[in-house]
Formats: structure tokens, C-alpha cells, sequence
């Protein structure tokens, strides 16, 4: 994942949103949904991809919000 990218992740109990490169998560607290939705919301409003994990780690959603590659003819 880029830095500047977004990820919704748990870590200590909590559900976290919070841009990769930086060393302390954005938001924290609420459940899963709430911080996806705070996660969404994060990575749009910065044009990069946001990455949902399950409480393992293990990735379960993607969505690019920006920055995607332009089509090639054929």
C-alpha cells in the first residue's frame, strides 16, 4: 500500500482509520462500519485507495477513489 493511502484496521481493542505513512491513526473508536465509513470519506477527500482488513489483518475490501490508470485503446 502507498503511503497517503487510507486503511481501516483494528489494533488494540479498537477499530482505527488512519492514512499509511503516518505513525498514529486519524480516527479511533466506533465500530467497524463507522470507521469504514470514516475511512471512505478520508480516501476521497484525498483521491488515494482505501483498504478495509478483517480484526487478523487479512485484507476484505478495496476501492480506489482516484489516481487509477487511464484506459489503453484496444
Amino acid at each position: 500500500m502507498a503511503n497517503g493511502d487510507v486503511r481501516t484496521y483494528y489494533e488494540d481493542g479498537q477499530w482505527k482509520s488512519g492514512v499509511d505513512g503516518n505513525s498514529r491513526a486519524s480516527n479511533v473508536g466506533g465500530t467497524k462500519a463507522e470507521q469504514s465509513a470514516i475511512g471512505r470519506d478520508m480516501a476521497r477527500e484525498r483521491s488515494v485507495e482505501h483498504r478495509i482488513t478483517r480484526m487478523d489483518g487479512a485484507v476484505t475490501q478495496q476501492n480506489s477513489y482516484g489516481n487509477d490508470p487511464k484506459r489503453s485503446k484496444g
